[in-house]
């Protein structure tokens, strides 16, 4: 094996229409050991079901080094921020890049709320970074982040 990627430079830059299939395409990859775990997976369906929640204006690109190497959402809904479509190429996981992307995406006083498949190590970067349990049931675990009355990420 290599060496791990460098993660000196992590950016986010806007998404655009052209890159939905490249990003299904990401997810697939990504959420395939989880979903097969659960009995989940449909070759058809997850990308699909990126397809049809791809919105670029709410969704950038994760860059490291110049390199696009995954994807985050942020969603509004009535008083909370949805971190949704957060996938990272497998290639670039594990070396921080999670971590410095949630630092800039979690910056704003705000009530955040994500979902995660259960068993994913994803899990615990989230709970890194304050998120709890709300709920939780055979497939997916729902968490949430009160930054409100919290100084952002960087100031801590």
């Amino acid at each position: 094996m290599g060496d791990a990627p460098s993660v000196a430079t992590v950016g986010l830059r806007l998404a655009i229409s052209e890159d939905v299939d490249r990003l299904a395409e990401l997810r697939a990859v990504v959420l395939r050991p989880d979903l097969e775990r659960l009995g989940r997976y449909d070759d058809v369906r997850v990308r699909q079901r990126f397809r049809d929640a791809f919105d670029p204006a709410a969704t950038r690109i994760i860059v490291v080094n110049g390199e696009d190497v995954g994807c985050v959402a942020l969603r509004r809904e009535g008083e909370a921020h949805w971190l949704e479509h957060f996938y990272i190429a497998t290639s670039h996981q594990g070396v921080g890049v999670g971590t410095k992307v949630l630092e800039q995406i979690l910056d704003a006083p705000a009530l955040y709320r994500l979902n995660v498949l259960q068993g994913s190590p994803a899990r615990r970067l989230y709970q890194r970074h304050g998120f709890v349990v709300d709920q939780q049931d055979a497939v997916d675990v729902f968490m949430t982040v009160d930054r409100r009355a919290q100084p952002p990420v960087g100031d801590r």
